[in-house]
């Protein structure tokens, strides 16, 4: 799907260093590099930006699905972190499992190689 970076690519994705991997109808995966600032204070990846990237991905989605003409806004998002990450890269693949009309249902997996770092599923309403 070609999407112009101005429509996909926010001030807050650029700020944290999100890249785009893949955006496809319903699916949209993005990349975080585990950078200096976004070390917690045990210099892992903080939690904070991991909610983030996931948030980022989710709101792709939901955008691939109902069109980036429309917008939609996070009514709830729950996360279970399940491993730390010291190092590398991280991939997020945000999945619409519920493209309703005035909501939509996310899941997300953030995978670092064949490993999971997180999974979390949220709500979205479009707008």
């Amino acid at each position: 799907m070609e999407i112009p970076a101005g429509l996909t690519e926010s001030a807050f994705f650029k700020l944290l260093g999100c890249r785009l991997h893949s955006l496809e109808v319903g699916v949209a995966q993005v990349t975080l590099g585990l950078e200096p600032q976004l070390r917690n204070r045990g210099g892992k990846l903080h939690g904070g930006a991991l909610f983030s990237l996931v948030d980022i991905a989710m709101g792709l989605a939901c955008s691939s699905t109902h069109g980036f003409d429309q917008q939609s806004a996070t009514i709830e998002c729950k996360i279970n972190y399940v491993r730390a990450v010291n190092e590398g890269e991280v991939l997020c693949t945000a999945r619409v499992i519920h493209p309703g009309r005035r909501t939509l249902v996310v899941e997300a997996d953030v995978m670092q190689g064949d490993k999971l770092v997180a999974k979390a599923q949220g709500t979205f309403a479009v707008l």
